[in-house]
């Protein structure tokens, strides 16, 4: 079972969403499908409305909703036109990003239990000797 959802954000905190985030939008200029959508003018915005909207929604403050109301996504976003291979594309950055911040996350997990491993051997072998 994963973690529930609300939850994340006390793992990865707003500085991880902020990562994330700023690593899908790296990649919107450069792709010939989500760059059209995106006015270079508003990337900065559209940047911190999604990573608002994402800490708010995943246990974090609420900052998104309390600057701008509920998040009526299908309303917000009805004047662009966003087809299945679009949004494809969208989901796809999106999740080569959180796969990214998660695999970051945990080889920093793994190496601090590493360092602890070592640290615990390490008095162990003194005090054995």
């Amino acid at each position: 079972m994963g973690m529930p959802e609300l939850e994340i954000y006390s793992m990865i905190g707003a500085e991880g969403f902020a990562r994330l985030v700023a690593a899908f939008y790296r990649q919107v200029p450069q792709d010939d499908l989500l760059g059209p959508i995106y006015p270079a003018s508003d990337l900065p915005g559209a940047e911190q409305r999604l990573r608002d909207f994402l800490i708010g929604r995943f246990g974090g403050p609420q900052t998104y909703t309390e600057q701008r109301g509920h998040p009526r996504l299908r309303a917000r976003h009805s004047p662009f036109a966003i087809n299945q291979t679009i949004r494809d594309r969208w989901i796809a950055a999106y999740g080569k990003c959180v796969g990214g911040s998660f695999a970051a996350k945990q080889r920093l997990a793994r190496s601090d239990a590493e360092r602890r491993r070592t640290a615990i051997s390490t008095v162990c072998d003194t005090n054995i000797a």
